[in-house]
């Protein structure tokens, strides 16, 4: 049976496209892509979308109207169960258990990234800094020897945290900074995710001068 012809419905900037891009690039899918204007958001989009949000992915079965998937988890799940090779959960139903939980608590920690990235004062900043710090400590204390959050295996989880390291690599944060100082674990894993292929691939070419872009826009006090 063929696969289905699949089209990601995506922001430039949002991290949720991203979990999205990197799995359908690991489990190597073909796919579209067509972005959207979040701050002028087509009709077609707007009836698509519940949430009014991306990512959204259109799923094309032979001549059948396409199906529209909604909300990052859902798709991902989809795309596992439907390209289960390789696999990026655990067979074990207690480890991918632990793996979704997990994937859960790196949102938390993107939600403070975002929020220390856009902080326009140093109280919000700190504050932002300092729980994703905690999270940084908590996660690197789960992280087991190797590479990856699992060792030597790619998971969901690595790619739920890759998309918070890549606005600290772009931003040149280095080992060294108050964020990351001691963290050993987390400072091996930023480099290893940042090197992996499908990581680099999820986002288009000008991903970083969009990011500066935007928090010029925003008054962000880190790039003041």
């Amino acid at each position: 049976m063929s696969q289905p012809r699949l089209t990601l419905v995506s922001h430039g900037l949002c991290p949720f496209v991203q979990r999205v891009a990197i799995l359908l690039l690991e489990k190597g899918a073909p796919f579209q892509r067509v972005d959207v204007d979040l701050k002028d958001r087509p009709n077609w989009f707007l009836v698509m979308s519940p949430t009014g949000k991306v990512p959204l992915l259109m799923v094309q079965k032979g001549d059948e109207e396409a199906t529209v998937l909604f909300e990052s988890v859902a798709i991902c799940e989809y795309i596992e169960q439907v390209y289960p090779e390789p696999a990026l959960h655990p067979k074990d139903a207690i480890s991918r258990a632990q793996h979704r939980a997990w994937i859960e608590f790196a949102t938390g920690m993107l939600a403070d990234a975002w929020g220390y990235l856009n902080a326009t004062d140093q109280q919000t900043a700190l504050g932002k800094s300092s729980a994703l710090r905690g999270k940084l400590e908590r996660l690197g204390g789960e992280k087991m020897e190797g590479p990856y959050f699992a060792g030597e295996t790619f998971s969901m989880v690595d790619i739920a945290v890759a998309t918070v390291f890549r606005y600290f690599d772009i931003l040149g944060f280095e080992p060294s900074h108050s964020l990351f100082d001691g963290l050993g674990r987390i400072a091996e894993w930023r480099h290893a995710l940042a090197n992996r292929a499908s990581v680099q691939a999820a986002v288009a070419e000008d991903y970083a001068d969009r990011l500066r872009k935007h928090l010029l826009e925003v008054k962000a006090i880190l790039v003041r």
